[in-house]
């Protein structure tokens, strides 16, 4: 008894366009890849700020304790 088993996934040419578009917009040269990672750097570096001024401040009320 042979089965066709249809497979359950499967690429035709419209998904190809759309994962070519999206491929373009995210990694192109004026797409959202480079506005993502300076997204991420600048929010990594406010984060790296914010825990400074935080240690700074606990240092500052220690000192005034004593």
């Amino acid at each position: 008894m042979d089965l066709f088993i249809m497979p359950l996934f499967t690429i035709g040419p419209l998904q190809i366009v759309v994962i070519v578009v999206v491929a373009l917009i995210v990694f192109g040269p004026v797409g959202l890849g480079k506005k993502l990672g300076n997204l991420v750097k600048g929010t990594g570096q406010g984060v790296k700020e914010f825990k400074k001024a935080l240690e700074e401040g606990k240092e500052g009320d220690e000192k005034k304790e004593d």
